[in-house]
């Protein structure tokens, strides 16, 4: 039975699957549909590795920003710590400024100019003034009584001379020189070491400078590298002269700045007068088209008055007037029949304002104006109160003070060594500044005569000090401890100090050879002096001895 059912229900099974209506025909095409399902699939596939790729991509940019938020994060950090540091130190580097700043005006109003001392001495100067052979107080003294004391007879007599033919020269300049048009020429000065008494090197030559001034209704409007702007390193010292007429105003007439109509005419300048500029600021010995002095044509005038005044006087004389040197225009030489001959300088020079400083056109057989900027720039000379103050100190010295015999020596021994070994950058102006330095800081009982060799010791210290800093300030310049007395301009003491010593800073084989020069001065010292000294008896020296400085 169970096997009948079986048999049956296999019937009926086999006859329900082979119906011919349970399965359309298109089953029988499944091999047909199989090739678009793969390529369904294959669609798929690749729409679903583009999507994986857009999501890749979007990960990858999602960490690039991150890092990128990070990296920003970090420099900002970084950027915050460096503006920490940096106020730090733009906090610290103000504080030093300040303290600096303090200390510089507390050391212009104290000793501005640093004079040495005893204690810092032997660790400025170098081993090789260890040991120098210095002459003693006899020696020093046989020596200037021998070789300088001698020549201040033939200054006397030879300023005199010259400044007597100076002024009748004058005279007759001021006579060949048309008042209407050329400049006004005033008296002679004497300035320098012939009239300080300190000059001991032949030929003596006299130095003197003529203020001039311009013809009415002109006037000269100076400016000074302390005036106010600002002036380049180079041009410290250095002034401007402007020639204008009286009645304009110092900022000029509006006329110049402003272009008037045809129809309008300036009250104050006539055309007459406008076109006539040009050819009368030439006349005033400008620079071309300005209205700026110019030094080389004021030297070519004053060089022709001179000639033409020697011309009218020249019948009263028994000698010779002539330009001496073709590089200094003033340099003249006076030659006798015998063979003799005096030299002198006759410096044209316009007078700052109301003072006793005055603008000069070149400095005679000087460097100290070596490198003028152009010929419309005036170096500043101080002489007149330079004589002054050597005279006013030298009121309050003791009897025969010794500091015009420390010039005195130490200039000839300079001297002496540059003919020897050849000139240097040194030049007696900075010997004689070192002496001003050392007048006003030291106190007065210092310069008794008995204290000649101290004294002379010292200006070598200073000077090598200053030396081997390359500074050495002008006396005058920025010094505020200057005497009232003497007057002297408030703008020039509250103005930076002047280095005399800045060449040196630019020029490394000038300052090399001045130092080896100094140098070799000390080393021949005692040697040069008692090569001009006489014998002195041993009961009244203590022979050369060995000073350290």
């Amino acid at each position: 039975m169970p096997v009948g059912i079986f048999r049956v229900c296999l019937v009926v099974i086999t006859a329900i699957v082979n119906h011919p209506l349970l399965f359309s025909k298109e089953n029988g095409t499944v091999l047909e549909n199989t090739e678009e399902i793969i390529q369904k699939m294959k669609e798929r596939e690749e729409s679903l590795r583009l999507e994986q790729l857009r999501l890749e991509q979007e990960i990858a940019d999602q960490e690039a920003t991150q890092k990128a938020l990070e990296k920003a994060a970090e420099v900002v950090e970084e950027s915050k710590e460096e503006k920490v540091r940096w106020d730090m130190w733009t906090a610290l580097s103000m504080v030093i400024f300040l303290l600096i700043e303090l200390w510089r005006q507390d050391f212009q109003e104290g000793n501005w100019q640093d004079t040495g001392g005893e204690e810092d001495d032997m660790a400025v100067l170098g081993k090789a003034f260890k040991g120098v052979a210095f002459p003693d107080k006899a020696v020093l003294a046989s020596f200037y009584e021998k070789r300088i004391l001698g020549t201040t007879g033939d200054m006397a007599r030879m300023r005199e001379m010259v400044e007597g033919f100076a002024d009748d020269l004058l005279e007759a300049l001021r006579s060949v020189c048309n008042r209407d048009a050329d400049m006004e020429v005033e008296d002679c000065m004497g300035v320098g070491s012939m009239y300080e008494n300190w000059r001991v090197r032949k030929p003596f030559v006299c130095d003197l400078i003529v203020p001039f001034a311009p013809p009415e209704p002109y006037c000269f409007r100076s400016q000074t590298w302390c005036s106010g702007d600002s002036f380049p390193p180079d041009e410290q010292g250095y002034g401007t002269i402007k020639v204008c007429r009286a009645d304009e105003d110092v900022t000029g007439c509006i006329c110049d700045k402003t272009k008037l109509g045809e129809d309008m005419l300036c009250l104050l300048h006539s055309q007459a007068n406008t076109t006539r500029a040009s050819s009368e600021m030439e006349d005033l010995l400008c620079f071309k088209n300005t209205q700026y002095l110019d030094a080389d044509q004021v030297m070519k005038w004053f060089q022709i008055a001179v000639t033409k005044a020697w011309n009218r006087i020249s019948h009263k004389y028994e000698f010779d007037l002539s330009f001496s040197l073709l590089d200094s225009p003033g340099a003249l030489k006076i030659k006798f029949k015998s063979g003799k001959s005096i030299a002198f300088n006759l410096t044209p020079v316009v007078q700052y304002e109301n003072s006793d400083v005055y603008f000069i056109s070149h400095f005679p057989r000087s460097s100290l104006a070596a490198d003028v900027p152009s010929s419309t720039h005036w170096f500043l000379t101080f002489a007149v109160y330079e004589r002054r103050f050597i005279q006013l100190v030298s009121k309050m010295l003791p009897a025969n003070a010794c500091h015009v015999s420390c010039l005195q020596i130490l200039s000839f021994l300079h001297g002496k060594q540059c003919s020897l070994t050849g000139p240097s950058g040194l030049t007696n102006y900075h010997l004689k500044t070192v002496m001003l330095h050392l007048l006003q800081a030291r106190p007065s009982q210092d310069w008794a005569p008995e204290k000649l060799e101290a004294r002379i010791q010292d200006m070598l210290k200073f000077l090598e000090k200053c030396l081997h800093e390359k500074k050495l300030y002008h006396f005058f310049i920025g010094n505020e401890r200057i005497p009232a007395e003497l007057g002297f301009p408030i703008i020039f003491q509250s103005a930076e100090p002047l280095n005399l010593f800045r060449p040196f800073v630019l020029r490394r084989d000038v300052y090399r050879k001045t130092v080896d020069t100094f140098h070799e001065m000390l080393r021949n010292m005692s040697a040069l002096i008692k090569e001009y000294t006489v014998h002195i008896p041993l009961a009244h020296t203590n022979g050369i001895h060995k000073e350290s400085f």
